[in-house]
């Protein structure tokens, strides 16, 4: 059974909802998704507690902050072995100027989305801690010129018109 079949129709729009606007109330969530406000307080307090919600962000302009560097590194590892992969990951978590981090499958071991006020910053980084890095035999680094999309969450949308196709 897919993840999303164990939701009813009301706690995928309460996730809906919320990754649209976390800032709503409750009350106007309730409102939005047709019940009244104490169960729908209910409904995202399981859902946090299931893991359906891991956290409520401010999305916040990069540029604006002074953050006018934004890199996508691809990383090949010398060694993919279990140890060294967590070993690697846990390096990331703990570079700031690494915001993403994920392990792929192919020719390239992880790919990181960076941000830095300014090229400069970047360089050292690259040169003084990404690749110097234990485990790490290969980086090749891409410069964002402009982003097109960027879009947090699931497409609700999708999984709505699948669940109706199936049914």
């Amino acid at each position: 059974m897919a993840a999303g079949t164990r939701l009813d129709p009301i706690d995928r729009k309460i996730l809906a909802e919320l990754q649209a606007d976390g800032r709503m109330t409750n009350v106007e969530l309730a409102k939005r998704v047709g019940i009244s406000a104490p169960p729908c307080l209910r409904r995202v307090r399981t859902l946090e507690e299931a893991g359906y919600i891991r956290g409520y962000h401010a999305e916040v302009d990069s540029r604006e902050l002074g953050f006018e560097v934004q890199v996508f590194a691809s990383v090949g590892l010398v060694s993919q072995a279990e140890a060294d992969l967590v070993a690697f990951e846990e390096k990331c978590r703990e570079w700031p100027l690494v915001r993403e981090c994920h392990m792929l499958n192919g020719e390239v071991d992880f790919i990181l989305k960076c941000v830095a006020p300014d090229l400069s910053t970047f360089q050292t980084f690259l040169t003084s801690q990404l690749t110097s890095a234990e485990n790490v035999a290969s980086v090749k680094t891409s410069l964002v010129i402009r982003g097109a999309k960027d879009e947090p969450g699931v497409p609700f949308e999708v999984l709505e018109e699948r669940l109706a196709r199936d049914a």
